[in-house]
């Protein structure tokens, strides 16, 4: 019923991963399905081969690549550049099954096994891709590291050692009764026992970030659990199941089965679940999930109210809180990087531009730990990451721009001091044509004048004092882009009405066929610490973030009369940075 071929595709650094495709000779409509597999951790493709007949599934394409590091893929066996590496690879392998196969994202189902599963719903819920069913098989949200304080010792080694392999105390006939396949584990030479401690670390950490925002995986999703699983614990997949907002959704515990829930001896029944649960999502037409006014209503809106609400006066909490604003004020008096935030607000422009220069830049020595301390938080390690993505994005769709033969025109409304852009201008192949700076800052504004002087850009650049909310402002542009960018301002922006102004005079503003790149922020670890302990630049007030999803942020760009085609987001799994392209105005 499927015809297998074997192919290589480029994913985001360049690397050629293998993966198998058994195209379908049953389908005879013109829309073609897929189903993907993705394998469990230490496996290959191969071992997924089975499921192609046994889903008996005819009318789907079916897709199982080997992840880096594992069968015909390269790499060091059990290793990656880091877990979010491998993530990405799910985007970019998607993305040539889009292309290559002409198969649609909203025409994909996933079906992923144990780390596999893992990796995926971290995709879904960090990329919002557009597709038709997620079923995950055991997903190995937390391993069983039968060493007492095995994690935080691995932690520990890691930073003295750097990153060293550990071998997998799984034995074959712990993995599933089926003793011909617990056979050929044992005997198959593209397994590989090894994981290195950094992709273990980067599963836990993922895992756990997961589990608990899974209230922003908008896809049908169904999840099998194993019910004597020796390799991984079950209330995590539980949690996890229990905060998913779609209403279809499925648990099922499987009695009996060990972890490899695809690989057992009675898979049937888990199979016959899988076929019916994608069957039944293929029966309707895709819809997008309603995630426009999650501003107004539901989970990231209530987080944010309740952020917003001051403490019982004289609590526990209160107190914590008040101490610890007390211990910033106390601080700018010695750290720069803290006085900056307590003058301008800390989410300022002049903020993040220290942020950005990332230098110990007090006079005495106590203020400069202080400041190396602040640069450290996770929340700005994933900011210097974003400027990286940014350039990188931004010089990625110029270079598209200029093979085109189009004159660049860059803009960015709400450019802070412009260092990332000017920075980025600066990687170009060739000058662009123009680059129009705006910011409402008068303060801001002056400092990234000075900056287009310093650089001896007075000839294409300019820098104005502007609204990035107005929408009649932004429509009526000159030179108007092709390359727009917005960073770092919608996340600081709880209303949606706000973006929406936003995105409308952008959409007026930008040529067809141009390119808008929008940043976003989808979780943050210190959410609470923000929003108790550091002030805004809006007249000093607390800042109290309320995170979009991607969904929602893709959603709001799509509604203006863009459509994404490409993502980045750093290891952490903070901020994205996207990529849509302006649609054909209707004649």
């Amino acid at each position: 019923m499927h015809n297998n071929n074997q192919h290589t595709f480029k994913t985001h650094d360049g690397t050629e991963l293998f993966y198998q495709h058994w195209r379908s000779t049953a389908s005879k409509s013109k829309t073609r399905k897929a189903i993907l597999l993705f394998h469990r951790g230490h496996e290959h493709s191969g071992r997924m081969a089975h499921l192609v007949e046994e889903l008996q599934l005819p009318e789907f394409d079916f897709f199982a690549w080997d992840a880096r590091g594992h069968g015909e893929s390269p790499g060091e066996r059990g290793d990656a550049p880091s877990f979010s590496a491998c993530v990405k690879d799910i985007q970019y392998f998607v993305q040539h099954i889009q292309q290559r196969y002409n198969i649609d994202s909203k025409n994909i189902a996933v079906v992923a096994q144990s780390v596999g599963a893992v990796m995926a719903a971290t995709w879904v819920h960090d990329y919002a891709p557009k597709i038709r069913a997620l079923c995950l098989a055991s997903p190995a949200f937390d391993i069983k590291l039968y060493v007492p304080f095995a994690k935080p010792g691995l932690s520990v080694l890691s930073q003295l050692k750097g990153n060293f392999f550990i071998n997998s105390y799984v034995k074959a006939k712990m993995l599933t009764h089926d003793k011909e396949r617990a056979q050929s584990y044992g005997t198959d030479p593209k397994i590989a026992r090894a994981i290195s401690v950094r992709m273990l670390l980067g599963l836990y950490a993922a895992s756990k970030r997961i589990v608990d925002d899974a209230q922003n995986i908008y896809v049908p999703t169904q999840v099998l659990s194993s019910g004597s699983d020796f390799v991984v614990h079950q209330k995590p997949q539980w949690d996890f199941y229990q905060k998913l907002p779609h209403p279809h959704k499925e648990f099922h515990i499987l009695d009996g089965f060990y972890h490899d829930t695809l690989g057992e001896k009675q898979r049937g029944i888990a199979l016959q679940k899988i076929r019916r649960f994608i069957v039944q999502c293929f029966a309707k037409p895709y819809q997008a999930p309603n995630v426009l006014h999650a501003d107004k209503i539901g989970a990231s809106c209530a987080v944010a109210e309740n952020l917003s609400a001051a403490l019982p006066p004289k609590s526990i909490r209160q107190s914590f809180w008040a101490l610890t604003k007390k211990n910033l004020k106390i601080g700018s008096l010695l750290s720069q990087g803290l006085k900056i935030g307590e003058e301008t607000g800390y989410d300022s422009g002049s903020t993040l531009d220290f942020v950005y220069r990332n230098q110990a830049e007090s006079a005495n020595p106590i203020g400069k730990i202080i400041d190396r301390q602040y640069l450290n938080a996770i929340g700005w390690r994933g900011i210097r990451v974003r400027k990286q993505n940014i350039e990188a994005l931004l010089n990625k769709y110029a270079k598209v721009l200029l093979e085109q033969g189009k004159a660049l025109k860059i803009m960015d409304i709400a450019a802070g001091h412009g260092r990332y852009i000017l920075d980025a201008a600066a990687q170009l192949p060739q000058r662009p044509a123009s680059i129009l700076l705006r910011d409402y800052s008068p303060v801001n504004v002056k400092a990234g004048q000075a900056l287009i002087a310093e650089r001896g850009l007075q000839d294409i650049a300019q820098f104005a004092e502007a609204d990035a909310f107005n929408a009649e402002s932004l429509a009526h542009v000159e030179p108007k882009p092709n390359l727009a960018v917005v960073s770092g301002l919608y996340e600081l922006f709880n209303d949606n009405d706000l973006l929406r102004q936003s995105l409308q005079g952008l959409s007026q503003a930008v040529e067809d066929e141009g390119y808008l790149i929008y940043t976003g922020q989808i979780w943050h670890p210190q959410q609470e610490f923000i929003a108790r302990a550091l002030t805004s630049h809006r007249a000093g007030n607390a800042w109290v973030m309320r995170l979009r999803s991607q969904a929602e942020m893709d959603a709001l760009v799509e509604e203006a009369g863009f459509q994404k085609i490409d993502q980045c987001i750093d290891d952490f799994g903070i901020f994205t940075v996207s990529v849509a392209k302006k649609l054909k105005s209707k004649p």
